[in-house]
């Protein structure tokens, strides 16, 4: 059975400053592209690789939020993902947390408003 998630877009309202953020936090490039009336800028992905793709978008229809939909990023180790987030803007919501037989987890408020959640085994 496949995953059920295919694809997630962030809202930013400062697509450099959002990039820049996700960029350090999670050590990784991401990739602009543009859409008809949007701005994005792609987390790396690779098809048929688990785990869904996703970007952030810069659109006067998408607006940054605190509830609504939470986005999990997979992590090695949360710890490490945290130990970046204040230093780039962002802040921690929730502290690494157990969650029993499926890991740990934290919250995290990035540079444009959102929160999104962190994940890992360890």
């Amino acid at each position: 059975m496949n995953n059920v998630v295919s694809w997630f877009e962030i809202p930013a309202k400062d697509l450099e400053r959002a990039k820049a953020f996700y960029s350090k936090v999670f050590n990784k490039e991401l990739t602009d592209m543009d859409m008809p009336g949007m701005k994005m800028s792609a987390f790396p992905w690779q098809d048929g690789a688990p785990f869904s793709g996703g970007a952030l978008v810069k659109s006067e229809q998408y607006v940054p939020s605190t509830s609504g939909t939470l986005v999990y990023f997979y992590c090695e180790d949360v710890a490490l993902e945290l130990s970046r987030v204040e230093a780039n803007g962002g802040k921690t919501v929730l502290p690494k947390t157990s969650i029993g037989n499926s890991g740990f987890i934290a919250h995290i408020l990035d540079t444009e408003g959102n929160r999104v959640g962190l994940h890992s085994w360890k």
